[in-house]
């Protein structure tokens, strides 16, 4: 194997793009020459050798999801407006430019029914892409020709590999003048050795496309005007059609569920057929044992935008199922008579534990509508249906819920959706899971996670960027060329370090730099950290802040709310200059009385205040502080409210908390 990786290692080094696009032949070509099938376009069932199951990988911002709008709009299915993102349907996905959500979609080409999975390409929603990869037999792997491969770009490709599927690579965006297609291919090829792909997989074919403008070639100076057909001819020649067998029992590995359509249930069926009335029953993959039972009540499937009922569907079929309630993500939902669940390969840990808790502020009930433990509670528990990522721990307090994820945005994504559903919580700043190794002496050793950050900024700017990233015990790997005479530069910096730098990041580098970052693993404890954040100016009064009493406070730091907000004591409403916090009262009024001056009051003007995003004032509090978390408002907060409490509770603590510290 080593011999012939060998010799295709050189020939790359030899070949053009031109020279290499299509190794072989496959064995899974057609001849089908018509553009759509009704049969293929119905929900019926039709031959497994006509199904395509692929998902759709990338990094974020390689344009996957522009190239899943050009499929659904050429294939003719859905009427698809330029620049649309169809696929990013949550209103956070809109927002925000990001897909969050895998989702899945299915086109009819030359007689086949090619399903599409949309996968999101943020290092913090890697969890979606682990848990669909499961419901496909290919992977086209979509890479900008101007960045090359990226770090989520090696984490999806790694998933895949491992999975024993075969990629079909796409070099995007070579329409523009910045495009390095040689050199992306010959990086590509060298992600792919360091990973040690098989002989077959490194025998990808490769695309060359414009998802902006639709069209794809399978030669770069190849015939444009049949928009993106080469790519979906390409996928039937070289995606294989499901391994089944449609007379075993049925059988299907949960992927997802969906609480807006009554409990329905996604994934691919694995054996078997399925008909609307069929006695079906949940097991979970833990245990082994029955989790629920129930009968098929609904069967929907995806076409293009529309979800469409059918009666019947088939092992290598994605379907949503409806029926049952109380099924988890990767529980084997299945006939009566299987006994054995289907294997389940689990997703990657969460890095990072945050506590969630009731409001309990005087200003708690005023804009939400959920409010207590249980619906909290019940909230969470829906959060795991559905997220395979995230882990909830139930503390020793009824109020209060450990809740684990990947990241920051994660769960800033998560507090987000529930604030807009019109839940009022409290949560903590984010601390990251440390582990531990015994030796025979039983002696500890802490391990913390480690991230391979990956940075692309002007040279002008590196400077600036090496020394944040050295204050937060980040430890440079590489400095090299980017695209665009830019700066690339790599470090190893631990989880901690990384919590709170990217909204700092993009005020360093004027909002043109690129920071992306994956776990690179679990080392040794660093050390603690230079603390950069000053003390907090702290309310003592309820009511309404006033021009009058900001002013005065004004110069003791920098403030965070404006006149005419409310306020109540314990409640955060600036940063102290100094390194202890301060205690003051925004809402003193001016005393008027019948005496007259010969001054008059001059016009208040306070300076602009400094606002502050959900994930940014994530990072920002600290440990002895939350976040109050309402419909209507955000606002930072002391966890204790009562001055003389939280003065006798500082005297107690002392030494170093690692927070949550598991066994690895």
């Amino acid at each position: 194997m080593l011999r012939s990786l060998t010799a295709l290692r050189s020939a790359s080094r030899l070949a053009t793009p031109l020279q290499r696009c299509f190794p072989k032949a496959s064995l899974f070509s057609t001849t089908a020459t018509d553009e759509s099938s009704d049969e293929a376009g119905s929900g019926g069932l039709i031959g497994l050798n006509r199904i395509r199951n692929v998902a759709i990988i990338a990094h974020v911002d390689h344009g996957k999801t522009s190239l899943v709008d050009q499929l659904l709009k050429q294939s003719g299915i859905a009427a698809v407006e330029s620049n649309a993102r169809v696929m990013d349907s949550n209103a956070l996905e809109r927002e925000r430019g990001i897909t969050i959500l895998s989702k899945s979609t299915c086109v009819s080409f030359r007689g086949h029914r090619i399903n599409i999975v949309d996968t999101p390409g943020h290092a913090d929603f890697g969890g979606e892409v682990e848990r669909v990869l499961s419901m496909v037999d290919g992977v086209v792997l979509v890479v900008c020709a101007t960045e090359g491969p990226m770090t989520q770009t090696k984490f999806v490709l790694q998933k895949a590999l491992a999975r024993g599927l075969k990629p079909l690579v796409v070099l995007n965006k070579v329409d523009r003048p910045s495009a390095r297609i040689d050199e992306v291919d010959a990086e590509l090829l060298d992600l792919f050795l360091n990973l040690e792909a098989t002989d077959e997989q490194t025998e990808y074919p490769i695309i060359f496309a414009s998802a902006k403008e639709g069209w794809a070639v399978k030669e770069l100076d190849g015939d444009r005007s049949a928009g993106v057909k080469p790519l979906l001819d390409t996928i039937i020649e070289s995606v294989p059609p499901p391994t089944a067998n449609r007379e075993a029992p049925f059988s299907m590995l949960q992927i997802e569920s969906n609480p807006f359509l009554g409990k329905c249930y996604l994934g691919r069926i694995h054996s078997g057929v399925l008909r609307t009335g069929d006695r079906i029953k949940s097991l979970d993959n833990n245990t082994g044992k029955i989790a629920v039972e129930g009968r098929c009540t609904k069967m929907l499937v995806k076409r293009g935008l529309e979800q469409i009922p059918v009666d019947i569907a088939g092992a290598g079929d994605i379907v949503s199922v409806a029926g049952i309630e109380g099924s988890y993500v990767s529980h084997t939902i299945c006939a009566p008579e299987v006994e054995e669940c289907l294997p389940f390969v689990p997703v990657d840990p969460p890095t990072i534990s945050m506590m969630f808790y009731v409001n309990d502020s005087p200003l708690a009930g005023q804009d939400g509508k959920y409010l207590t433990s249980q619906l909290l509670r019940d909230r969470l528990m829906r959060e795991l249906e559905i997220n395979p990522a995230i882990r909830v721990n139930e503390s020793t307090t009824d109020s209060a819920f450990e809740v684990r994820g990947r990241g920051e945005l994660q769960m800033g994504v998560l507090i987000e959706t529930m604030r807009r559903e019109g839940f009022e919580i409290s949560v903590s700043p984010p601390r990251v899971i440390y582990k531990y190794t015994e030796n025979e002496k039983r002696e500890r050793t802490i391990l913390e996670p480690v991230e391979q950050v990956t940075i692309d900024c002007d040279h002008t700017e590196a400077g600036t960027v090496i020394e944040k990233m050295s204050s937060r015990k980040g430890i440079m790997e590489t400095y090299g060329e980017a695209a665009g005479d830019r700066a690339r530069l790599i470090f190893s910096v631990p989880t901690r370090g990384l919590l709170g730098y990217p909204a700092e990041f993009k005020s360093d580098t004027s909002g043109q730099g690129t920071l992306n970052h994956i776990l690179k693993g679990y080392e040794p404890f660093k050390g603690p950290l230079d603390k950069t954040r000053k003390g907090s100016l702290i309310c003592t009064a309820t009511g309404e802040t006033t021009a009058y009493a900001l002013k005065d406070i004004e110069p003791r730091g920098k403030l965070f709310v404006t006149p005419n907000m409310k306020v109540y004591p314990g409640m955060i409403i600036g940063e102290h200059n100094r390194e202890q916090d301060l205690e003051v009262n925004p809402v003193k009024q001016k005393v008027v009385s019948n005496i007259r001056t010969v001054s008059k009051d001059e016009k208040l003007q306070l300076i602009p205040v400094d606002s502050f995003g959900l994930e940014r004032l994530m990072s920002y509090i600290q440990d002895d502080e939350v976040i109050e978390v309402t419909p209507e408002s955000i606002r930072s907060r002391k966890k204790v409210l009562d001055s003389t409490q939280r003065k006798t509770q500082s005297k107690r603590g002392s030494g170093t908390d690692f927070g949550v510290v598991e066994p690895l």
